[in-house]
């Protein structure tokens, strides 16, 4: 089978690759560690309520009367909806309230605020320990996931090194699990419910990128390995595969990101907090899988390979 000439040299670059990464990690990092992440209350505990009302709101204005009406802390959010006439107002406390305090809250919004016509729309309400608990099974879920996938990388590419194989997958996917959460950081999006499915989508899309290029690689070792080092099989092989998955990696982006600005235009809040990470991961995705996996692998092998030789020439040492 004839080969196709290589365009880019993968393998030459991954020190540049590798840099990128840790660079965005590093600068990931120090952002968490100042501006803090964001948790919804599905996983810190707490209260919110919703309304929907008319006209203007002052949010500083809702807040003073709210907190002298229960003596609580509480967070207002105003949002306008650019579909129709009516507005979203959320009301966020930090811990579960009561039955009464609830009533308490809506009475003071239907009286304070009679003219703007305030209809409340839900309340959802959990309490701290169950929030946690929450937060940690997605965690499990998540880890297991991924423990899933790479050992399916392993078997089926048990011919070419499965468990290095898998483990390396297993860098690609840790390294677009933190490029997601960053992305929750820096957008200053709560974590929520949202992120577990955006970190398990991601998953999928990645882990399907990298399964492409190791059966092009699985493939090309059966005529090449005679002639090319590893490194020159793994080069070609992603240089074939490239355009598929830049290709399917773009569409999905642009139907994501389709998706990303018409909640903007509509003020979906909860849309956008999974169509815009989504969108990240997608690129992070396709990037480790082309650009960190391969070269990571090589990199795994050919150390491999001089430890063999090394124990062989000392064999013979001996000998």
């Amino acid at each position: 089978m004839k080969m196709k000439e290589m365009k880019f040299d993968f393998i030459g670059k991954s020190k540049i690759f590798y840099a990128i990464s840790i660079s965005i990690m590093i600068i990931g990092l120090f952002i968490n560690i100042f501006l803090g992440v964001k948790l919804d209350i599905s996983f810190k505990g707490g209260t919110l309520m919703k309304y929907s009302f008319e006209g203007e709101l002052d949010r500083e204005t809702v807040e003073d009367k709210l907190q002298k009406k229960i003596n609580k802390d509480i967070s207002v959010q105003i949002s306008d909806e650019a579909a129709s006439k009516s507005n979203t107002l959320n009301i966020s406390l930090a811990e579960a309230v009561t039955l009464n305090e609830q009533n308490d809250i809506n009475d003071a919004m239907t009286t304070e605020f009679s003219a703007n016509k305030i209809t409340k729309l839900s309340v959802n309400s959990l309490s701290p320990s169950m929030g946690k608990l929450f937060f940690l099974k997605c965690i499990v879920a998540i880890g297991l996931a991924s423990l899933l996938l790479v050992l399916y990388v392993a078997f089926r590419f048990r011919k070419i090194g499965g468990f290095s194989a898998g483990g390396m997958a297993l860098v690609a996917l840790l390294h677009d699990v933190l490029i997601a959460y960053f992305a929750f950081v820096v957008f200053r999006i709560p974590l929520n419910d949202n992120f577990v499915a955006v970190v398990l989508s991601i998953l999928g899309f990645s882990l399907n990128d990298t399964i492409v290029i190791y059966d092009r690689i699985r493939e090309n070792r059966r005529t090449m390995e005679k002639t090319k080092s590893i490194g020159e099989i793994v080069n070609v092989s992603i240089n074939q595969s490239f355009a598929r998955s830049f290709n399917t990696s773009l569409c999905t982006f642009l139907a994501i990101g389709t998706v990303a600005v018409l909640a903007l235009l509509f003020n979906l809040d909860s849309i956008v907090s999974f169509a815009l990470p989504m969108m990240i991961g997608i690129v992070s995705g396709c990037y480790s899988s082309v650009c960190i996996c391969g070269p990571l692998w090589v990199l795994w092998q050919d150390r491999k390979k001089k430890k063999e030789l090394a124990a062989k020439t000392t064999e013979k040492a001996k000998a």
